[in-house]
């Protein structure tokens, strides 16, 4: 088992300030650190960062103290951005499960100022609470890999102008997260996005290489339109083609409707997340989706390096 050592542990009681250094803190499920500000029913309950990392940013010159990046706890021994997200981290009396890598700076901090880089955006990770608990400085913390058979993650990003505006209610995201919810999924967020390339590109990125979610479903922005452009902003995240997807659930259109050539979406892997555009009507998704989940569980157990290539024997 991979072992560190808590060398600080880090509260504030207020958003967009350093933290301070504790002796200990208490942590509660669906909640985080009590009195910390960051805490709350989200992803991001519990900063983490290495020891060994801040070390070596300090002798670049920084000379930075515990909490100055926003972190809860320090950990020396341990490069959490090695970590694949879902492992678990079993801390004092606490148990953390890892849910997100690094996070986007929206505003560069003094840090970054003085120093051209921060270490945070970059080397951070972050945690939700499983089981209530102390932690303090000088536990130890044990890193448990995940699961193999946890059950996949997924996210849904809905593409509409006037659904961002609150112009029009969205029915086809609300439909792909029920029958991915229905086949077993864990659907960790659910957004609606304008049809704007920059905004799609920005959180496949985030969900794939932060999060690292096993599946990214969106809806819309698939058509003929000028402003529909998912298909390109999706290939240019993509680090391979997954074709075959996209295809099958072009000719499983065709046996309903002959528009369904129209559609352009796309499937591609980037890391090990599977990326799939699904058409933009709730009735076109719950026949795509429908159609494709049966054999998408094994393609994302190779991702995941749970399952062997599948192939025929003679």
């Amino acid at each position: 088992m991979l072992t560190g050592t808590v060398k600080a542990v880090c509260v504030s009681e207020k958003k967009g300030t350093e933290k301070h250094g504790t002796d200990r803190v208490h942590v509660r499920p669906n909640h985080g650190i009590e009195g910390d500000a960051h805490a709350g029913r989200w992803h991001r309950q519990i900063s983490l960062l290495s020891y060994d990392k801040v070390k070596a940013f300090n002798e670049k010159g920084a000379n930075v103290d515990h909490g100055a990046f926003g972190e809860n706890l320090v950990v020396e021994g341990i490069d959490f951005k090695s970590l694949p997200v879902g492992s678990h981290f079993l801390v004092g009396t606490a148990e953390l499960e890892m849910t997100q890598i690094g996070k986007e700076c929206h505003s560069h901090c003094a840090i970054f100022k003085r120093m051209g880089e921060c270490v945070m955006p970059h080397e951070g990770v972050f945690a939700k609470v499983l089981k209530e608990g102390d932690i303090s400085v000088g536990d130890v913390l044990t890193v448990v890999p995940p699961d193999p058979k946890r059950a996949f993650t997924a996210a849904v990003i809905t593409l509409s102008d006037k659904g961002a505006k609150g112009e029009r209610t969205d029915e086809s995201g609300p439909a792909a997260v029920r029958l991915l919810e229905e086949a077993g999924y864990e659907v960790v967020e659910a957004m609606i996005l304008a049809d704007e390339p920059a905004l799609l590109k920005t959180q496949l990125k985030r969900l794939a290489d932060g999060r690292q979610v096993d599946l990214v479903v969106t809806s819309g922005g698939t058509g003929f339109s000028m402003r529909d452009q998912t298909p390109e902003a999706t290939m240019e995240v993509a680090d391979r083609n997954a074709p075959g997807i996209a295809e099958y659930m072009r000719y499983k259109s065709m046996e309903v409707t002959s528009r369904a050539m129209l559609s352009r979406g796309v499937s591609v892997i980037r890391g090990k997340t599977l990326i799939v555009n699904l058409p933009g009507s709730p009735k076109a998704v719950k026949e795509s989706l429908e159609s494709i989940l049966e054999p998408l569980a094994h393609g994302l157990e190779i991702l995941r390096g749970t399952a062997g290539e599948c192939g025929r024997k003679e």
